[in-house]
């Protein structure tokens, strides 16, 4: 028997492609033999961060529509063309035994080619509210595997797995690293931490808030890890003190997790998978500038569950130092939404996924 052949098409964000490539990882894992190829949009972070994790891949002349109208949008009808009839030729010489996606432009025409050719099809969607190319692509694959409940709403539930999202191994261990932790930072037990994340590149309102926020903080005696980003760093590398860590990058996720008290973070999907596992109270400020305004649905659909708390950009400068010291001040509260939001975690999502591709394999023609 042939090794199988497994082709993936997820890209543009990180929240697209991390996901792949644990997905890649895990059936690696089950099928050392088995062969690779990745799909991916030229000039996208794909064509980079796919050969880092020792995965192949081809790039499609595909982007996204924009919501003015601008010449990218002309070209569309012709990016989509060409992708098509490349999807088609490496499919054809690839031949592989399931195709799977994990959204973004360059799945849409890979994943449309793969269905009407008759190979076995699996998507996988991050967020609470499905973006436009699985949408489009719901009724065309076999298995839709998903992390938030409710998806029904956007694609046929006889196709939907609830599985969540592929997150690092690493972080179910977070639980006993406290100590190393606090050591790792250099951190005063006999204090609270916070941790603030705005991703890896940063969030300018995030760390707005935090640089007007340092005095508030100082009073309440907290200690702040702030991951600014690296577009950012020169802005803030000075704010430290003490009490306050400024990082553009955190290498040690883990730790910082582990270090936490309290977490301000960004509502993107692996984020908030992250945050599931870790367990810790979350205030959530999702960024409203991303499709669809998907962080500020994630973000809602956590807080409905008493999981989290959500503040909008908007309202920081009204509500953020109020909502901020209730929070710090109750114990109750902080330890609820620690168990709420531990109860929503799947630790198993790239098990889980993989093991409905392998359905797939199994029922293959």
């Amino acid at each position: 028997m042939k090794p199988y052949r497994f082709i993936i098409s997820g890209g543009g964000t990180g929240g697209h492609i991390y996901p792949a490539i644990a997905i890649a990882n895990e059936l690696r894992i089950r099928y050392p033999e088995a062969e690779f190829l990745f799909v991916g949009a030229k000039d996208r972070m794909e064509m980079q961060k796919v050969p880092q994790a020792g995965y192949p891949i081809e790039g499609l002349w595909i982007s996204g529509l924009q919501r003015n109208l601008t010449v990218k949008n002309l070209l569309f009808p012709l990016k989509l063309a060409s992708s098509l009839i490349r999807a088609r030729s490496i499919l054809k010489k690839f031949k592989p035994n399931v195709a799977i996606g994990t959204g973004g432009y360059a799945s849409a025409p890979l994943l449309r080619v793969a269905s009407m050719r008759r190979i076995p099809c699996l998507i996988q969607e991050q967020n609470s509210h499905a973006g436009i190319t699985n949408k489009w692509l719901g009724s065309k694959v076999e298995r839709i595997c998903v992390a938030y409940e409710g998806m029904d709403a956007f694609f046929p539930s006889e196709k939907i797995i609830l599985t969540g999202n592929p997150v690092r191994q690493d972080l179910l261990a977070v639980g006993s690293k406290r100590a190393e932790a606090q050591t790792f930072f250099k951190l005063d037990a006999a204090k609270k931490t916070l941790l603030v994340l705005g991703g890896s590149l940063g969030a300018k309102r995030i760390n707005e808030l935090i640089a007007t926020s340092l005095p508030f903080f100082e009073r309440h005696d907290l200690q702040v890890i702030w991951q600014c980003g690296a577009h950012y760093e020169t802005t803030y590398k000075d704010e430290g003190t003490r009490l306050v860590q400024v990082h553009a990058y955190l290498n040690r996720m883990d730790l910082a997790y582990a270090a936490a008290d309290i977490i301000i973070s960004r509502a993107g999907a692996l984020s908030v998978s992250e945050l599931y596992l870790v367990g810790k109270p979350v205030l959530f400020i999702p960024s409203p500038n991303v499709a669809e305004d998907h962080q500020t649905k994630n973000a809602m659909a956590i807080s409905e569950k008493n999981a989290a708390l959500v503040l909008k950009e908007s309202e920081l400068n009204d509500k953020f130092e109020a909502e901020f010291s209730a929070l710090l001040e109750s114990e109750t509260t902080r330890k609820l939404l620690s168990e709420n939001i531990k109860e929503l975690a799947k630790p198993n999502a790239t098990q889980e996924i993989v093991a409905e591709i392998e359905k797939l394999l199994n029922n293959a023609p």
